[in-house]
């Protein structure tokens, strides 16, 4: 039963995601004219999530679902139309049933309000119906088997002026699927695809044919040249000449061969895939095992027929193990584009309730990352959207009296950067002042009024718990909360937050993320006797480094790396372990990003491993700098250290961790 509801859920997500890109395209392009394809798409995903929860037993779910495909039908008819209210409406009720779909039965409340509320919207903006008059137009024969849809779009051409034409091509049985989509994609492009219409009528063997009907404000000569096949013309365009003879369309046999598509994709509960990593993670192990007693061998018995055999063996795992991990993350990626979809219609939504115009632009959708880190890091970017839309853009008065465009402009934008996915949102309002920053921070008591802070560190406070510049509390913006929340959702998964600002120009927001947190690729090191996993993706260098080399600049000891002065702990003493005593140098372990960075020093670099990475529990779970554990080696089980916490922890701390 549980595996079920875990089905219906996944499904339900996708068709809800579905409806809201398919909302977005809408809410583009309706003022321009409606594209029926996208309110017919947006159709169908409403009737299969009202068959889907009612097969689930989902009655709630299942009557919202009818009440909104209503709607869309009699929109679709030309009974209703399309208006910025009923736009506002769809994207209002695919986020209840989003909330709903993912809330236990027992646990949501009554829903009829929801369903009195769809159906007295319906009712207030029927209209009556209108259209072309088609009789004489249009040959009875063919008018008998046009669906109403088929029949109202029809007449939408036809009240548009444009000429109403019939092609009737013929394919093979083994390839029609594609060349029938790519002759109805070129009729698109130059027009509407009112009807398709199959037909075995002096079709060869081995054969079909089709009767496809459009409307096209081109020319019959025009669109003669256009196509291989022959275009008749049922309707001219107005003023184009005269009506040609209509051509009678013969009816679809009953016993006519309908063909199955087929799909080469399957959806796969992650946790599964997690299982399979686990158990890559120990088969590597063993791979490792088979090294090591090949090793010992070789030094025992020399490299004899049998030493050979088992090192070659070794060597054929090896390659196939890291084989099987490359294509277990290709299976766990997703395209960015889905999170940038969801955070359009967050945009979208929370612009109009604000009453400010926003043109936003998105870049980068196919980078892809890990689905779990997708799916973990939609709560900070919503956050931070709704912080620019509140906060950051401008009214458009003030934005005219600025000199800048009437419309604020958000921009999301992803790309890969090494092993790390960078997503940034950059808005174009008033920026952040830095002196309010201050003011706020005094107020708060979390600096001292002879604080001495660079732009950077003034940029940070806004990550403190409960810092917010908020005056009044807002919807939109999180009801004052501060971006604290942000900050420990990326750190959580291992990534980095950062801001530019410049006052007047705008925000940048970034966050830094690993692709992928199932396989991790880690530097061993050792401080005293101890062993532990620093991950590649967090280090830009290493270097050995004399301690005498170490200067002290306000208590913190800070190394010239290139003219940069780094700051630079001992590991030993940010888990209060001992190291090697008396050594005259020590290991430079280089982490972070831009500004952010620091040398961890180490007693000896080991080696490099590919780890699967386990909680510690929740028992150790709250250890700061700690984000995780692995086996290797030997059975060997070392810590996974969390980067970020660790440059947070020694930032606090000042220049407590030195010598």
């Amino acid at each position: 039963m549980k595996s079920s509801e875990s089905y219906f859920v996944a499904v339900c997500e996708d068709i809800l995601e579905e409806a809201g890109r398919l909302l977005l395209e809408i809410q583009e392009s309706y003022g321009r004219g409606i594209d029926p394809d996208s309110i017919n798409a947006l159709f169908r995903s409403m009737h299969t999530l009202k068959g889907l929860a009612g097969l689930f037993g989902h009655e709630d779910i299942s009557e919202i679902s009818h009440a909104l495909e209503s709607l869309l039908d009699d929109i679709r008819l030309g009974r209703c139309e399309m208006t910025d209210k009923a736009i506002d409406l769809f994207l209002k009720y695919t986020d209840i049933l989003r909330v709903l779909v993912s809330t236990p039965v027992e646990e949501r409340g009554e829903t009829g309000d929801y369903i009195r509320e769809i159906e007295s919207f319906r009712e207030s903006v029927k209209k009556g119906e209108k259209g072309e008059i088609m009789e004489g137009l249009i040959d009875e024969s063919i008018l008998r088997v046009l669906s109403e849809y088929e029949e109202h779009r029809l007449k939408t051409n036809l009240s548009e002026g444009k000429g109403i034409y019939m092609m009737s091509p013929m394919f093979p049985l083994t390839e029609f699927d594609k060349s029938l989509g790519n002759l109805t994609d070129r009729i698109k492009s130059s027009g509407e695809l009112i009807s398709t219409m199959p037909t075995t009528e002096d079709a060869p063997d081995g054969s079909i044919g089709f009767k496809l009907m459009f409307g096209s404000a081109e020319t019959l000569d025009a669109l003669s040249d256009m196509f291989e096949h022959e275009v008749d013309e049922l309707v001219a365009l107005k003023g184009a000449g005269p009506v040609a003879a209509p051509v009678e369309v013969p009816k679809v046999e009953a016993g006519a061969e309908m063909l199955k598509t087929t799909t080469s994709m399957v959806r796969v509960d992650i946790n599964k895939l997690d299982r399979i990593l686990n158990t890559i993670g120990e088969i590597g192990l063993a791979r490792h095992a088979i090294g090591r007693i090949w090793s010992e061998m070789a030094e025992q018995y020399g490299h004899s027929p049998l030493v050979i055999d088992i090192y070659k063996a070794g060597q054929v795992l090896e390659r196939k193990i890291g084989e099987l991990q490359g294509q277990m993350l290709e299976i766990r990626m997703v395209p960015v584009g889905q999170i940038y979809r969801r955070l359009a219609q967050v945009i979208r939504r929370y612009s109009r309730e604000v009453g400010k115009k926003i043109d936003l632009k998105m870049f980068g959708e196919d980078t892809e990352i890990d689905k779990y880190l997708a799916e973990e890091i939609v709560d900070a970017l919503v956050h931070i959207v709704r912080n620019a839309i509140d906060h950051g853009l401008e009214s458009s008065k003030e934005r005219l009296s600025a000199g800048k465009h009437e419309a604020g402009s958000v921009t999301l934008r992803a790309f890969q950067r090494g092993n790390h996915v960078v997503m940034e949102v950059t808005d174009d309002g008033q920026g952040i002042n830095p002196e309010k920053l201050k003011k706020k921070a005094l107020e708060k008591g979390l600096i001292g009024a002879d604080a001495e802070l660079k732009d950077k560190d003034v940029m940070d406070l806004i990550f403190m718990p409960g810092f917010s510049t908020t005056e009044v509390v807002s919807e939109v913006s999180g009801r004052g909360v501060g971006l604290d929340i942000v900050k420990d959702r990326v750190a959580m998964l291992g990534g980095f937050v950062d801001v530019e600002s410049e006052k007047g120009i705008g925000t940048t927001f970034t966050l830094t993320l690993p692709i992928t947190l199932a396989i991790m690729k880690v530097l061993m090191v050792r401080v005293g006797n101890g062993t532990y996993a620093v991950p590649l993706s967090s280090i830009s260098e290493t270097l050995s480094i004399s301690h005498d080399s170490l200067q002290s600049i306000e208590n913190r000891k800070v190394f010239n790396l290139r003219g940069e002065l780094l700051p630079v702990t001992w590991l030993k003493s940010v888990f209060d372990i001992e190291g090697d005593a008396g050594t005259e140098r020590s290991f430079a372990v280089i982490v972070g990003f831009g500004e952010r960075r620091m040398g961890l020093l180490v007693d000896e670099l080991l080696r490099q491993n590919e780890v699967v990475i386990k909680t510690l529990g929740e028992y150790l779970e709250d250890i700061k700098g700690l984000a995780g554990a692995a086996e290797v080696g030997k059975h060997e089980t070392v810590l996974v250290l969390d980067i970020e916490g660790i440059i947070e922890e020694c930032t606090a701390r000042r220049g407590a961790l030195h010598v």
